[in-house]
């Protein structure tokens, strides 16, 4: 019932991190019929194209055997050389075709998935001793799925054999009147032309079965909403942490801003919400803001301007537009220089008129 609740809960599709992984254990779409197809295919191919030459390099070795058998030593290296040369005769006349059924097995997987390099399967798991497991694997949909596929092999075999077969029924029958050589060569056309029907029954069959493997592999990895948020968590980072980080970050920034007031030349303020401080010395392009803030902060940033006997100056407009603008520890935009130049030239004008005072 867990198992039943599970893969019912597992209604969104899957991404393609959930897909990458899959094919990283070594879970992926995987068509026997496919292999198969590709495999008598190229058995078709090796038949009708290399059978004459294969023969003929096969029996050119077996007849000088035969004819020269009285000059062969009998003794160890005697016969270890004849098994040597039997044995090249044979790569060479049948490397080609069987490199080509290798390149066939290899194409039958390429064509369905990417390589895979997992051991993930050879690792050893209780689900495949397990009874249950068991049970489902015979009486599953893919048991289902698999009797389905060879009871209609078996019977479309026997009816693409019999379609061939029986026009020849009469051909066969005369066979025992022919020579070896006029047999093998009918035999071989006509086991070619048998194959030739199978590979395009089988075609259907393979086409039909991987779209029936692929659904079945793809509902495996569909996903939970509660294992699409574990996900986005890993992969964008808890919002919990992420609210955590930007709440440090941001009394870090508040901690240095504050300690940045002092150091100010000016702050210019709308009295009862902005508040930006700047600092400015001669040889500066521009005025670089130093702190801002709104409501509290700002009410903070005024205080402690107050402590140190940094001028504020009141210019709603200009705060607003200061605040909106400019960042931290960056210069005031071009637009702002005349009305900034300004505040700090009457700013510097205070001063100066304060110090000739006090001298």
């Amino acid at each position: 019932m867990a198992d039943e609740n599970d893969s019912s809960d597992k209604t969104e599709d899957p991404t393609q991190k959930r897909l990458d992984e899959a094919h990283e254990r070594g879970d992926v779409v995987k068509s026997q019929e496919i292999n198969t197809w590709f495999m008598i295919s190229a058995a078709t191919l090796v038949l009708s194209t290399f059978s004459g030459s294969a023969g003929g390099g096969i029996l050119m070795p077996l007849r000088n055997l035969i004819a020269n058998s009285w000059m062969i030593r009998a003794d160890g290296p005697g016969l270890l050389a004849l098994a040597q040369s039997l044995g090249y005769a044979m790569l060479a006349a049948l490397g080609v075709p069987l490199l080509m059924l290798v390149l066939a097995a290899f194409a039958g997987n390429l064509v369905q998935h990417r390589l895979v390099w997992s051991g993930e399967s050879l690792k050893p798991k209780f689900s495949k001793i397990s009874p249950g497991a068991g049970a489902k694997r015979v009486f599953g949909k893919q048991a289902a799925a698999n009797f389905g596929k060879g009871l209609f092999k078996v019977i479309a075999l026997g009816g693409v054999m019999t379609m061939i077969l029986w026009p020849e029924r009469l051909r066969l029958e005369s066979f025992m009147h022919f020579s070896p050589g006029m047999i093998l060569s009918a035999t071989t056309s006509l086991i070619v032309h048998l194959l030739g029907a199978v590979v395009a029954m089988l075609a259907v069959v393979a086409i039909a079965d991987y779209l029936f493997q692929y659904r079945q592999w793809y509902e495996r990895q569909k996903m939970s909403l509660q294992e699409m948020k574990e996900e986005f968590k890993q992969s964008e980072g808890d919002p919990h942490v992420k609210g955590k980080l930007r709440q440090l970050r941001q009394a870090r920034m508040k901690k240095r801003m504050m300690a940045a007031v002092p150091k100010a030349s000016v702050i210019i303020t709308n009295p009862t919400h902005y508040s930006v401080a700047l600092s400015y010395e001669r040889g500066m392009q521009a005025p670089v803001c130093v702190a801002k803030g709104v409501d509290t902060l700002a009410l903070k940033i005024r205080e402690i301007a107050k402590q140190h006997d940094i001028p504020i100056v009141e210019n709603v407009p200009l705060a607003r537009a200061l605040y909106a603008a400019v960042e931290i520890d960056d210069e005031i935009p071009v637009e702002h220089y005349h009305a900034v130049a300004e505040i700090i030239g009457y700013v510097m004008g205070l001063k100066r008129g304060v110090f000739n005072r006090r001298a």
